[in-house]
């Protein structure tokens, strides 16, 4: 497994190159066979729409061919007076059979427009006669016809005719197309009565029924989305919800095809408006059945998948060749020691390669001059910058030490005077007589603790500091000052609303690591999860101005990222700060 890591780590040009164009003749691959199947199909569709339109319109002649000689009939009808008088006068029994004589005479004579059609005309008066032709294949009655829904959809909009669907009672699979329209006098606009023409759906469906096969269905259907007709039987009667949501966003398409989804599949939507019989003539096409012999996809994709293998083998080869060359330096120089910079690589390979080569061990040679003097001022920095921090001690610091033991001497403290000054004593030569950068544990905690006594002296010792130090940690080096910074910020800042408490330092180790927590039960502080160092944003430190992100960046500048400081708080609960530095304190330090 390593062999092969190596062998993929030495030839990364070579993969990656050769994986980015077999991507990209793949992609282009698949992109040109896709666009080439969605060219055919459209190319396909559309030459198919063409022809399907002339299907269609010589349907839509032959449906208003129907819809012309129904309105002839139903003009005829409406301008008879003798009609007129026959569903207005009274009836007496004899009077109402010479009515139905002359009403059979006068439908004779005005029925011939619909003579070529297999339609039953029915009549109801506003005086209660009925008449129906000849024709029985739709045996409901006159009562039940007049409080039907149609009957009630023909009252509410009289100067139209109304194509509505119909069916024999108790008979589900006996479909009827009802055209309607009601009988209203042509100056009081009164109505009279209404007209019925009654066909068959079976013969409706002569007028489009040769244009239909499997996967080519047609659909019929009114304003309200009801079928009227179609060659799908189980669909006549019923709301086609998802064609009429289709056609009315689709209003302004009809005399062209859509791609539309219909119970999950794609179909071809040819769409015709009847605007004199107000209806839809929708032909649904599944797109699969149209084009599914158009051309042989699975040849296609072999003859492509084969064009592309031929392609990749011809890219392997010159790819590999272009880039062995550059692979064997890349070897050469990782094979270079990482702390040692004269070891040179060979010029050889490509003029590209060469010119690699020999900026490679140009570089070398500056790169190890460079080094040599950035790692002395390094060096030089890093002391110059403690020992400037370690000088800024707060004037104001000395001036109100020096105040309290003054007032000390003056009130007869002799011994908290001297304990003072030897205090400030201990704290100057550790600060600043000892020009080392590091100091043992034992001698920061005394510095502390000469700190703590400090400020207790001025302040009073309303704020107790503990102090556990495991013994076997005290001849540790560590850095110097980055204890007091935090004890100074817990013993100012972290009890402004409480009137007490205390403050715990502990130190103790941990397999190779020192750990050092300063806790306190102070007034503490929101930490988010994002910012586990905050920006306390404090006043100028009352010591020194080593600050707690300088500590911070100073520990990980010497350490690395892996050690530093964390601090966690909980209001009204308290702060913890927690560091974490290596045992082996002298050999990183002195590397840095």
């Amino acid at each position: 497994m390593k062999v092969l890591h190596n062998h993929f780590k030495h030839n990364g040009l070579f993969f990656i190159m050769f994986i980015v164009t077999v991507i990209t003749i793949v992609s282009v691959s698949i992109i040109i066979t896709w666009t080439t199947f969605r060219m055919s199909e459209k190319f396909f569709i559309d030459k198919f729409s063409i022809t399907n339109a002339k299907v269609m319109d010589q349907v839509k002649e032959n449906l208003e061919a129907f819809h012309y000689a129904v309105v002839i009939a139903s003009n005829n009808i409406s301008q008879s007076g003798t009609i007129k008088s026959i569903l207005t006068d009274e009836q007496t029994n004899r009077q109402e059979m010479r009515s139905i004589y002359d009403m059979s005479q006068q439908i004779n004579r005005i029925n011939s427009p619909m003579e070529t059609y297999e339609v039953e005309i029915m009549i109801t008066g506003k005086n209660g006669f009925n008449y129906a032709t000849g024709r029985t294949y739709w045996p409901i009655t006159f009562e039940s016809l007049r409080s039907t829904e149609l009957t009630e959809n023909t009252l509410k909009d009289p100067n139209r005719l109304i194509y509505q669907f119909g069916q024999k009672e108790n008979n589900v699979d006996d479909h009827f197309i009802v055209i309607s329209k009601a009988l209203q006098d042509r100056i009081s606009r009164n109505i009279y009565g209404a007209l019925y023409f009654v066909i068959q759906e079976s013969e409706f469906k002569s007028f489009y029924n040769s244009f239909t096969s499997a996967g080519n269905d047609v659909f019929v259907l009114n304003k309200s989305g009801y079928i009227l007709s179609s060659n799908q039987t189980s669909n006549i009667g019923n709301k086609a919800d998802e064609l009429i949501t289709y056609l009315k966003s689709n209003e302004d398409v009809t005399n062209h095809y859509e791609i539309g989804e219909i119970k999950g599949e794609d179909h071809i939507i040819f769409t015709k408006y009847l605007p004199s019989m107000d209806l839809y003539f929708v032909n649904v096409i599944d797109k699969k059945t149209a084009i599914g012999g158009l051309f042989n996809k699975k040849q296609i994709v072999l003859l492509s998948v084969g064009i592309v293998l031929v392609a990749l083998v011809i890219v392997f080869l010159v790819t590999r060749r272009v880039t062995n060359s550059l692979s064997t330096l890349v070897r050469q120089i990782e094979n270079t020691s990482r702390h040692n910079f004269v070891s040179y690589v060979s010029v050889t390979g490509t003029y590209e390669t060469r010119q690699i080569g020999l900026a490679y061990n140009s570089m070398l040679d500056e790169l190890q001059e460079y080094l040599e003097k950035l790692v002395q001022y390094q060096k030089e920095k890093r002391h110059a910058e403690l020992a400037a921090l370690q000088q800024q001690i707060n004037p104001h610091f000395l001036y109100n030490t020096l105040t309290s033991i003054k007032f000390l001497v003056q009130q007869g403290g002799k011994a908290e005077a001297e304990e003072t000054i030897r205090s400030l004593i201990t704290l100057l030569q550790n600060t600043l007589g000892n020009g080392s950068e590091t100091i043992t544990i034992k001698q920061e905690v005394d510095n502390l603790k000469a700190y703590v006594y400090i400020n207790q002296m001025r302040y009073g010792d309303r704020i107790k500091v503990n102090y556990f130090v495991s013994p076997d940690c005290e001849e540790y080096q560590i850095p110097k000052l980055i204890l007091q910074p935090f004890i100074e910020n817990s013993f100012f800042h972290g009890f402004n609303s409480k009137t007490e408490g205390f403050i715990n330092l502990m130190i103790w180790k941990k397999d190779h690591t020192l750990l050092f927590e300063i806790m306190d039960n102070g007034d503490g502080m929101e930490i988010s999860s994002e910012d586990t160092l905050p920006d306390t944003k404090r006043k100028q430190q009352h010591f020194t101005g080593i600050g707690v992100r300088n500590v911070h960046e100073r520990l990980q500048l010497i350490y690395g990222g892996k050690y530093g400081v964390e601090i966690s708080g909980k209001l009204g609960e308290g702060t913890s700060v927690k560091i974490r530095i290596p045992i082996d304190t002298d050999e990183n330090f002195t590397n840095i």
